[in-house]
């Protein structure tokens, strides 16, 4: 390709890029699933722009194009991190970015938002998301049925300063 890919904090001129490439990603998982009501494919333009102006939303870029992209928030009473959204075109799946992108995000919460803990939620079906997700040091610590169809385990690890350098 002859460019790199690089990871920044989202800005507003982002939010309809996010938006398409989250209705082309999350079409394999409502497939997988059969369900195509998920949240991701029914969020509003209106709705993401209400999420990066609240939260940490990143990026990632190849030239002007957004390729991939993560959510998170830091709940300040509990010090836990959740993190949703995690996004990368299909086109550059199985290179690493979905790794990238999830450090990133997981570095920023630590440092900007005082994480003690990382949460995330993944389809129980969707195999290569939850491999991702236990090789970054999370662990299930249940699942929630969400409908007929999606049952999404639950993954929590620590957001210790030390592990985010080694997970690096």
């Amino acid at each position: 390709m002859g460019m790199s890919v690089t990871i920044a904090a989202a800005t507003e001129d982002d939010a309809e890029q996010i938006l398409k490439l989250q209705y082309l990603c999350y079409q394999g998982e409502a497939e997988l699933y059969g369900d195509y009501s998920l949240d991701p494919l029914t969020q509003t333009l209106g709705e993401l722009r209400a999420e990066l102006a609240a939260g940490c939303v990143l990026v990632a870029r190849l030239g002007d194009e957004v390729v991939g992209s993560v959510r998170g928030a830091v709940d300040s009473s509990s010090g836990t991190a959740s993190i949703s959204g995690l996004i990368v075109h299909p086109r550059l799946r199985r290179h690493g970015l979905g790794g990238r992108l999830l450090a990133a995000v997981e570095e920023r919460l630590a440092t900007d938002g005082s994480a003690r803990r990382f949460r995330l939620a993944v389809g129980r079906r969707s195999e290569l998301t939850l491999r991702l997700c236990r090789k970054r040091g999370y662990e299930a610590v249940g699942t929630e049925v969400v409908s007929r169809t999606l049952t999404v385990v639950r993954l929590e690890k620590s957001a210790e300063v030390g592990e985010l350098a080694a997970a690096g």
